[in-house]
């Protein structure tokens, strides 16, 4: 940490003093042939790379105009003679549909403006993180390079399963009368303040805190969440559980509405799930385990109440669209880096560990290098974190093998992705 100070402490007065000294920038805008709109910056000192920024999931149009880039790092890049391309993508919402097409339509534009570059890099943050997977896993792009950063790179199928895992646990279990809705959930905002009310009164009691943390355990939500808290201890289970309780509605019951909308239906199951096997595959039973002693609960009997529920089932079709739009498959064509915080309470840490799975089944291991942040928080990163991130991708590119990983960073083993859903084959109990 002392030396990942000192880098950092190095870096960042670097990056203000070129920012200070930033020449002239071209901002051009324009629209595609379906609608999309675009935006590009070009510094007259160019350095002849483009970094191609893909933004994450909104409901509504951002209107005025596509951000190039992150606002604490579109000065910074610029100085340091980046171009830089965004789209707004053809339509909001879950948009995997048009924007892989969209940002490389902004590619052709900024081509026809300034010329072919000698580089090109793909990056973007939540939902953009996964558009930048399906480029880098796209052939026959100008792409050479790609950095994903808080992303949804194991794909939304199985988040949102995972998710689904734990809205059934807890309304099942903790709040069966607070009127949720996990599928099919028509306006979020309403059932986002339901799912607040309830998550509020369950945390009133050792009983409701020991379910929710199962709840949790089972959506993937990590024990550290909140920016402006310290990490847990690896034993400090009452924390723990107090920050999964933090991120609990937007990591399980959010976004969902305009997704089912966008897919024609419901596209989350979780037919043939058995809940005690996926506590021991998290790796989290002790955790749980001791929050029900502590409230004097039997563990088994909730984890049989939940093997005896009802499941839910998806709309075959509605589960293919989001399986086209868009399911990984780890085959990497280009170098990927791949960014996390670790304490991710809306984009858990282990999409990460689900993507290095599938490229490793892929033969693409070589191809990606996974980067964590000893941080909390959904996109939480310093300029420092996308600043030294960029660096190691730049250098792969240049020489075409990997350096080691920077300080900055920590060595981080995320547990398991509970519901994998990646590649061509059929995912674990599939509607057909």
């Amino acid at each position: 940490m002392r030396r990942a100070a000192i880098k950092l402490s190095c870096l960042l007065p670097a990056l203000a003093m070129s920012a200070a000294a930033a020449t002239e920038v071209e901002h051009v805008e324009g629209r595609l042939g379906d609608g999309a709109p675009y935006a590009i910056d070009r510094p007259a000192d160019w350095n002849g790379t483009v970094l191609l920024w893909s933004h994450g999931y909104s409901p509504r149009p951002a209107g005025g105009g596509p951000a190039t880039a992150p606002p604490d790092m579109r000065d910074l890049l610029l100085a340091r003679g980046y171009a830089l391309a965004a789209s707004d993508y053809a339509h909001p919402g879950w948009a995997l549909d048009v924007a892989p097409d969209d940002q490389i339509g902004t590619l052709a534009a900024f081509a026809d403006k300034f010329g072919t570059p000698k580089r090109v890099i793909a990056w973007g943050a939540s939902m953009g993180g996964l558009v930048t997977v399906a480029l880098a896993e796209r052939s026959g792009t100008p792409i050479d390079g790609a950095l994903p950063v808080c992303g949804s790179v194991g794909g939304a199928v199985g988040m949102m399963n995972m998710a689904l895992d734990g809205a059934f646990a807890f309304t099942t279990l903790a709040a069966p009368d607070a009127g949720l809705r996990l599928l099919d959930t028509r306006d979020d905002a309403e059932n986002a303040a339901r799912a607040a009310a309830a998550v509020s009164a369950v945390q009133a009691t050792p009983a409701g805190r020991a379910r929710l943390a199962l709840a949790g355990a089972l959506a993937g939500l990590p024990g550290w969440t909140d920016p402006a808290a310290r990490q847990p201890g690896p034993t400090d289970f009452a924390m723990q559980e107090a920050e999964i309780a933090k991120s609990f509605v937007m990591g399980v019951f959010l976004p969902r509405a305009g997704m089912e909308r966008q897919a024609g239906g419901v596209f989350s199951w979780n037919d043939g799930v058995d809940y005690a096997r996926q506590l021991d595959l998290s790796g989290r039973r002790p955790f749980v385990a001791a929050l029900y002693a502590a409230a004097g609960l039997d563990l088994q009997a909730d984890l049989d109440t939940l093997a005896k529920a009802p499941r839910l089932a998806a709309v075959p079709a509605a589960v293919a669209y989001m399986k086209r739009n868009f399911t990984p498959d780890g085959d990497l064509r280009i170098p990927m880096v791949s960014l996390h915080t670790v304490g991710d309470g809306l984009t858990s840490p282990t999409l990460e560990r689900g993507y290095g799975d599938l490229a490793a089944a892929a033969g693409k291991a070589g191809l990606l290098r996974q980067l964590y942040a000893a941080r909390a928080g959904h996109c939480t990163f310093s300029a420092g974190d996308y600043a030294a991130a960029l660096q190691l991708l730049e250098k792969r590119l240049a020489e075409g093998e990997w350096s080691p990983s920077p300080p900055d960073f920590i060595d981080y083993h995320p547990t398991p992705f509970l519901r994998p859903c990646g590649g061509h084959a059929a995912c674990a109990s599939e509607p057909r």
